[in-house]
């Protein structure tokens, strides 16, 4: 297996960014980590070996970004507006310094979004706001909208609401969305949804669902037994949905 680490600093962060890259050809997926996780965890979890058979024979090539969760989200030491704000620049750092090294490295044109659990958040969001760029999108274990509160997980913005937060909250925006051109480009998307049935964000999720229905956008909705929230889950998930 083709195995590449990439790491430069990056103008709009101001801090050095990681990557790992498998495979050498096929659907170039940008693949999210998890909540303040690492570029490296999945394939230290086994994701990456479970869906070996698929990289070695050249169907997919992962490019596993690092997070910046916990400078945005999940710092509660600065106010809501800047963690929005800081989420934005890992958008631009996305945009144009990740995305450019996919097309460098993938001279193929199909590019897919995918993560798990925060990770999914990342996946939909940044394929919905930029679905020109992408041909599918795949969330599993996430929830699509930080300032709700299931279960025991907290609102990531505390309380805090504007338009920038308006616009990363995929369950606030999609209801609203009228630009034809961006709906037609979501319509174009093939979105996986997946979740356990006892996970906190399952009624999320399968609202979210109907709401892309809703809108005349398709989407694949799959149920898990139990909570299905935990790597040994997503090492049987990602070879099915990505």
């Amino acid at each position: 297996m083709n195995r590449e680490y990439h790491k430069w600093f990056s103008p709009v962060l101001q801090r050095d960014m990681e990557l790992l890259i498998f495979g050498h050809a096929g659907r170039a997926v940008l693949f999210f980590p998890t909540r303040t996780a690492r570029f490296y965890d999945y394939e230290n979890w086994g994701i990456i070996d479970a869906m070996r058979p698929q990289i070695d024979n050249g169907e997919v090539q992962l490019f596993c970004v690092d997070s910046i969760d916990a400078e945005s989200f999940y710092n509660a030491n600065i106010d809501p507006f800047t963690r929005i704000r800081r989420h934005l620049q890992y958008e631009q750092y996305l945009l144009n310094e990740v995305i450019p090294l996919m097309h460098l490295k993938n001279e193929g044109s199909y590019l897919e979004t995918a993560g798990c659990s925060m990770g999914a958040y990342h996946a939909i969001n940044f394929a919905m706001k930029y679905p020109w760029m992408f041909r599918k999108a795949v969330g599993i274990s996430g929830r699509y909208d930080l300032t709700k509160t299931p279960g025991d997980f907290k609102d990531l913005l505390d309380g805090f609401n504007d338009e920038s937060v308006y616009l990363n909250m995929p369950s606030q925006y999609m209801p609203n969305l009228t630009d034809d051109y961006l709906l037609a480009a979501v319509r174009n998307l093939e979105i996986i949804i997946a979740i356990g049935e006892t996970d906190p964000f399952m009624t999320g999720n399968k609202e979210f669902s109907e709401l892309l229905w809703e809108r005349g956008i398709p989407n694949k909705f799959y149920v898990w037994d139990h909570n299905a929230h935990r790597p040994k889950y997503w090492r049987k998930m990602t070879p099915l949905y990505i």
